[in-house]
């Protein structure tokens, strides 16, 4: 079994979290050839990426009540193998509506390791030590979008859209024999409530009612809101607005990649010095500059480069490294027993509101980029506001 503290456990921890943005990110650059092979636009492609979110947020409503009742070990197994099924389901559907009900499902198993990977961390380690640790599992999670565009370009290219999906089985597959043999389990007590719709509604109310929560969830779902629509958005604009390739635009995704790589990074090795708050408020200053910074250059020079777009998304990708990590693992401190049911909570409130944005974007996509940067721009310096606004309630100084 792997031990606590050690590179090997935060890799798997990693490499679990990595599972919804490998589902998602791989598929990318295969989003405008889906619309042309099943004779659909890009508004009802998007519903493949905005139900997957939907998936994610139900998927998250019970994995970590079940995990604080039964374990971290079985649930997550359980996902894994619901994710196993759906996935190999989109890579065989033949419409739209079958890979939008396929993603659903492949979103209600994938949810379960990004949940239960935060709660190990809240199980095992406490205040700056669970940063460092959430930073070190976002740096080895980056890697993953930053080739899994690029590669799932050079899948499309050579054997279309559906090889990406039979990949990502064969990972989850994997994934699943490594937790199975690896995995401690590491739940300090296991809640002996019964588990009803009522109790999980009753432990998000009373997690709902702490300030602080209040505040961090806030800036959470700000921050990855302008994430993902990029991540919505992105291989339309840059494809079909700015004409590059498939592989082209897996290079650039992986670029703003490696620049939330970056930010995890540096949040690493700032958290011991600066502390949470500190990171939190740098990642929200970043991320206003990148939204302003790409809204001002696809409005203003309007060059027909994807660089407008790319390099201000870097920047907020950084931010993003700062802050996510270390305002989700604030928003789990004051819940020691209940890590599992606040995790959820924090990936239901996360995943429903990038599911709306996601819609917005594709309802607004248009001849420019102008529309995509907007939104990203509200949303980076939303969380700046927030950040701002409840430093005293965060008890951030």
């Amino acid at each position: 079994m792997l031990k606590p503290d050690t590179l090997a456990l935060s890799a798997l921890l990693a490499s679990m979290t990595a599972l919804g943005p490998l589902a998602t990110d791989m598929y990318l650059p295969s989003l405008p050839n889906i619309a042309g092979a099943m004779t659909t636009g890009a508004a009802q492609v998007q519903w493949t990426l905005s139900a997957f979110l939907v998936g994610f947020a139900v998927g998250q409503i019970f994995h970590g009540p079940l995990a604080d009742r039964h374990g971290r070990k079985p649930v997550l197994l359980g996902g894994l193998g619901l994710f196993v099924v759906a996935t190999i389901a989109c890579g065989l559907a033949n419409s739209i509506e079958a890979l939008v009900v396929g993603r659903f499902f492949q979103a209600l198993g994938a949810s379960g390791p990004i949940v239960l990977a935060r709660a190990v961390v809240r199980d095992l380690y406490q205040g700056a030590r669970a940063g460092q640790e959430m930073a070190r599992m976002g740096m080895l999670m980056g890697l993953v979008p930053a080739i899994a565009p690029f590669f799932g370009g050079l899948l499309e290219v050579q054997f279309g859209w559906r090889a990406s999906f039979f990949f990502c089985a064969a990972y989850g597959l994997i994934g699943a024999g490594v937790v199975l043999q690896g995995l401690p389990e590491t739940v300090p007590v296991r809640l002996t409530s019964p588990f009803s719709l009522r109790a999980i509604a009753g432990g998000f109310a009373s997690i709902l009612k702490v300030p602080s929560y209040q505040a961090h969830i806030a800036i959470v779902c700000t921050a990855f809101g302008g994430l993902f629509a990029f991540i919505s958005g992105s291989s339309f604009v840059l494809q079909s607005l700015y004409g590059m390739s498939e592989v082209g635009y897996g290079i650039g995704f992986g670029l703003c990649a490696l620049a939330f790589v970056g930010g995890s990074m540096l949040a690493r090795r700032l958290v011991p010095r600066v502390g949470v708050q500190r990171s939190i408020a740098l990642g929200t200053l970043a991320m206003a500059g990148g939204g302003l910074a790409m809204l001002a250059a696809t409005a203003l020079l309007d060059s027909g480069s994807p660089v407008e777009v790319i390099a201000p998304m870097m920047l907020y990708m950084v931010g993003i490294g700062l802050a996510l990590a270390q305002a989700q693992t604030a928003a789990l401190m004051p819940f020691p027993d209940r890590a599992g049911t606040a995790s959820s909570l924090t990936g239901v409130m996360q995943m429903s509101v990038a599911a709306a944005i996601g819609l917005v974007v594709g309802a607004h996509y248009g001849a420019s980029g102008v529309p995509l940067a907007l939104i990203i721009a509200a949303l980076g310096v939303g969380a700046l506001l927030i950040e701002r606004a409840s430093r005293a309630i965060r008890g951030a100084g």
